[in-house]
């Protein structure tokens, strides 16, 4: 296996796993803050977790395909900075938005990494 694959396969993992875990099956608080921070209905984290599970399956399922991978990092860097603008207290706890936008950005130059077969 690769690097770039292993990247891949990790950064498709985090995206099921976060639209998974804290907005489909637990629906957590800090989740349900940032929609209120717009003034969003909550049933907007169904759609949120569910484009993100889907995000996720596209990564690690068109393992030919650049373009999720793509969409992946823009997503990231747009989340980032709503999360900057209208939550910035949540990028002092633990395992914030920060550390881990970085970490599944550098996740996404490394798939990008990977050669095109011929």
């Amino acid at each position: 296996m690769t690097d770039a694959l292993l990247a891949r396969l990790t950064l498709g993992a985090i995206f099921i796993y976060h639209g998974l875990v804290p907005k489909l099956l637990f629906r957590d608080a800090s989740e349900l803050q940032l929609l209120d921070a717009h003034g969003l209905p909550h049933s907007l984290l169904v759609l949120a977790g569910v484009g993100e599970v889907l995000l996720g399956l596209l990564i690690v399922l068109l393992r030919r395909q650049r373009w999720p991978l793509y969409l992946a990092m823009a997503g990231l860097v747009v989340l980032l900075m709503d999360v900057v603008i209208f939550a910035p207290a949540v990028l002092v706890q633990a395992f914030n938005p920060l550390s881990l936008n970085l970490a599944a950005l550098v996740l996404g130059v490394i798939a990008l990494r990977e050669r095109p077969r011929s």
